[in-house]
C-alpha cells in the first residue's frame, strides 16, 4: 500500500461533477503534478470556487457533487476537512486584527510543534525569507496591500499544506503588486513541490501559471 501510494504524485481530480439545481456546474477530471498549476477560469456566478470548497471540505449542502480527489495517492475526500491540509489564498489576506503578525503565522504552524519559542521563530523565519525581516511584532493595521498577501502566503506555507488552492488571490492588488505576488505564490509553491488550483477570470493570471486552463461558463447560479 505504501508503495502504491508513493507511485501516485500530485492532485488527481477524477469524474469531479458539482451540480445546482441539476446543472452541471464543473465536470473535470485532470492531474496536476507538484509544482504544477491547474487553473479554472469563467465569469463571476459561473461556479469556480464551488470547486475549491468542494476539495477543501466546505461545499455548500444546496451543491450536489461527486468524484474523487487524491493527493499522492491519499484520498482527501475520505479525510475530515481539517484533515487534508488543503492550503488556501483567498481574495483577502483574512489576518487576524488582534494579534500581531508573527502570532498569526505562528498559529498555523501544525500543533505537533508544542514549543512556544520555536513556533515564533518558525514564523519569524519565514517572515524574513518573504522580506518581511523583523515584522513579526506589527500590527497587522499598519501592514500595507502586498505586505499582508505576503504574510497570508507565510501562514498558508507553515501549515504545511498537501496543495494549494488560490481563489483569486491577487484580484485586489494593483497590477505591479500583482505581478509580484504570482510571481512569489507559484515560484514557493513550485520550491514546495505543492500542486495548486488557481480560479480567476484574469488572463494574466492564467498566463503567469503557465499551465492548463479549464474554462466554464456562466450558469447565473450567483456563486463564485
Amino acid at each position: 500500500m505504501t508503495q502504491q501510494r508513493r507511485s501516485v504524485t500530485g492532485l488527481c481530480l477524477s469524474n469531479v461533477e458539482i451540480r445546482l439545481n441539476q446543472i452541471s456546474l464543473i465536470d473535470l477530471t485532470a492531474g496536476i503534478p507538484p509544482g504544477g498549476v491547474l487553473t479554472v477560469m469563467g465569469p463571476s456566478g459561473s461556479g469556480k470556487s464551488t470547486l475549491l470548497s468542494f476539495i477543501g471540505g466546505f461545499l455548500d449542502p444546496i451543491f450536489e457533487a461527486n468524484g474523487a480527489v487524491s493527493v499522492d495517492g491519499v484520498d482527501l475526500l475520505s479525510l475530515a476537512p481539517q484533515a487534508r491540509r488543503a492550503g488556501i489564498l483567498f481574495q483577502d489576506p483574512l489576518l487576524f486584527p488582534h494579534m500581531s503578525v508573527g502570532a498569526n503565522v505562528a498559529f498555523a504552524i501544525p500543533a505537533d510543534v508544542s514549543d512556544r519559542r520555536q513556533r515564533r521563530r518558525i514564523a519569524a523565519d519565514i517572515l524574513a525569507d518573504m522580506d518581511l525581516k523583523n515584522f513579526d511584532v506589527r500590527d497587522p493595521a499598519t501592514l500595507s496591500g502586498g505586505q499582508k498577501a505576503r504574510v497570508a502566503l507565510a501562514r498558508v506555507l507553515v501549515s504545511r499544506p498537501r496543495l494549494l488552492l488560490l481563489d483569486e488571490p491577487f484580484s485586489k492588488l494593483d497590477m505591479d503588486l500583482r505581478a509580484q505576488m504570482r510571481a512569489l505564490v507559484f515560484e514557493r509553491a513550485r520550491r514546495a513541490g505543492l500542486p495548486m488550483i488557481l480560479v480567476t477570470h484574469d488572463e494574466a493570471d492564467a498566463e503567469a501559471a503557465g499551465g492548463p486552463v479549464h474554462r466554464i461558463g456562466a450558469k447565473g447560479t450567483g456563486h463564485g
